[in-house]
């Protein structure tokens, strides 16, 4: 036994209903996108803070940097202006110096002509004194020991031209 049951549903009724679903349908399509819209307008503003942010940041740095750039030629140019006059210092001394060292050397030369022995001890200080002197300069003795004597136990003799015959 088969039941069949016919309904009566007219065309028109069909049709509201689906207009209707449809309406809906669009109702809720439009406030979603609307949504939708507004999440993406956020995030688009989000996304520009921080591309400002981010440009704002290069900016700084890219100063900074060029700030850091043009102190090191500076200095570098320093560096080159204080080498060159430590070497014409060094190469060209002074009124003083040159006294002082010719003092020096008519010293050595009388001592080394009045004092028997005196000649082969004063090559050899003057060989160490050398050595040492290059040491200096070369970077394997520290610079204040140049310019820093030491006190010696050296006796200080006051020695009187015109000969003690």
């Amino acid at each position: 036994m088969l039941l069949i049951i016919e309904y009566d549903f007219p065309m028109e009724m069909f049709i509201y209903g689906l207009g209707a679903g449809l309406i809906i349908a669009a109702l809720v399509a439009f406030y979603f996108s609307l949504k939708i819209g507004k999440l993406n307008d956020a995030k688009n503003k989000e996304v520009q803070k921080y591309k400002d942010m981010l440009s704002d940041r290069m900016e700084l740095e890219a100063e900074g940097l060029k700030k850091v750039r043009e102190e090191n030629e500076e200095l570098k140019k320093m560096n080159e202006n204080l080498r060159v006059s430590l070497l014409a210092l060094r190469d060209k001394p002074g009124r003083k110096e040159m006294q002082r060292l010719q003092i020096l050397q008519k010293a050595a030369d009388r001592l080394t002509l009045n004092s028997p022995g005196f000649g082969p001890v004063w090559q050899a200080a003057l060989k160490e004194s050398e050595d040492e002197f290059q040491k200096v300069y070369s970077g394997f003795l520290p610079f204040i020991k140049r310019h820093i004597p030491k006190p010696t136990d050296a006796e200080v003799v006051d020695v009187q031209e015109g000969g003690n015959s």
